[in-house]
């Protein structure tokens, strides 16, 4: 791929990306407006024609390694793995 090519892709990746984030900031303000209806009627489910809704708590335990870790390194150290992973960033 020569170095134009490159640079077009790139700046594709770039020009999608932005228009991720913003079909992302307009499914949180739609989202958001569901979730407002579904308070002002004290309900947590919303149905329409072909959609339904729910809004609800979920309750949820997890492990907070970093408490256990502070409170029991050596056991830490004894189960945890280090793993390796590859990270592509594109940057301006």
């Amino acid at each position: 791929m020569s170095m134009n090519e490159l640079n077009t892709t790139a700046r594709d990746l770039m020009n999608v990306r932005a228009m991720i984030e913003q079909l992302q900031a307009e499914a949180e303000a739609l989202t958001d407006k569901l979730k407002a209806a579904m308070v002002e009627q004290g309900t947590e489910a919303l149905q329409g024609n072909g959609w339904k809704a729910t809004w609800k708590n979920v309750v949820s335990s997890r492990f907070d390694s970093k408490s256990f870790k502070a409170d029991h390194a050596d056991l830490y150290g004894q189960y945890s793995r280090r793993t390796t992973t590859t990270r592509f960033v594109l940057s301006v």
